[in-house]
């Protein structure tokens, strides 16, 4: 049974770069069709998908967060990384990894994928 893990800091300053990692087990991140997917949820508002990173290393991001975010992967540790460059207080929110068979929004991930238990995030000086 394949499960997520993610890690990082809970406090980052405003302006700095958010780093996440999320550690799979039980299942392998090159595992063909697969897309390893950051999600996040800021508080009272709804799942926002962030990117996703293909079994291949193929990297998809939102268009709205694009110019500020990388995913990249590491297939010797099994672990994909969120980085989120110049944070502001607007990015705090709890943030998940999670796998899916498809790239579909978080609703749909969030039913037939896999997710991680989440951490939360807060961007404050």
């Amino acid at each position: 049974q394949v499960q997520l893990q993610e890690s990082g800091p809970g406090l980052v300053k405003p302006s700095q770069t958010l780093s996440l990692t999320c550690t799979v087990s039980g299942g392998s991140i090159t595992t063909v069709y697969y897309y390893w997917n950051w999600i996040r949820q800021p508080p009272g508002k709804e799942l926002e998908w962030m990117g996703a990173i293909t079994y291949v290393g193929s990297t998809y991001y939102s268009p709205y967060l694009k110019r500020r975010t990388s995913i990249s992967r590491d297939k010797s540790k099994n672990q994909f990384t969120l980085q989120l460059n110049s944070v502001t207080p607007e990015d705090t929110a709890g943030y998940y990894c999670a796998g899916a068979s498809a790239l579909k929004t978080p609703s749909w991930v969030r039913e037939y994928g896999t997710w991680g238990q989440g951490t939360q995030v807060t961007v404050s000086s």
